[in-house]
């Protein structure tokens, strides 16, 4: 199985945000988007970094007072991890765990076309192999003709 299998399910759709906006500002954002992560960009959608819930809250411990006036680009991870659409999922899942990372930006062209979270990962797979374990019952309880 492979990223653009899970693309072609959870759809492209990826939440940015521009590098000068405030941490409690991304804090709406995540908030009301019920998302994990956001990419950062600049105002031509070129990819500078990412920011996660934890940068987040890191933040908001070490910036009580000025959590409405820090900006984003001084919290952003800058050295992305990415994968590209025909990435197998075992790849991908190895990168993540190693990396411990839980948000992975998928990339074409220098453009984001999608980002799947570990959770999407570890869903398709489950899937794939429940799907695999039923033919092979059925294939051996003789349920197929021939």
């Amino acid at each position: 199985m492979k990223i653009k299998d899970i693309l072609a399910v959870k759809g492209s759709r990826v939440v940015t945000i521009v590098e000068d906006t405030s941490v409690y500002e991304a804090m709406l954002v995540f908030s009301a988007n019920r998302i994990g992560s956001l990419i950062v960009v600049d105002k031509d959608e070129n990819i500078l970094g990412i920011i996660c819930a934890r940068d987040v809250l890191m933040a908001t411990l070490n910036h009580l007072e000025n959590i409405k006036t820090i900006t984003i680009d001084k919290i952003m991870i800058t050295n992305l991890i990415v994968a590209k659409e025909d990435d197998d999922l075992d790849y991908v899942r190895a990168v993540m765990t190693e990396n411990r990372i839980r948000h992975l930006p998928i990339i074409e062209n220098k453009k984001i076309i999608g980002l799947v979270s570990m959770g999407d990962v570890v869903h398709a797979q489950v899937t794939e192999k429940e799907v695999e374990l039923r033919y092979f019952k059925d294939y051996i309880a003789d349920k197929y003709p021939g």
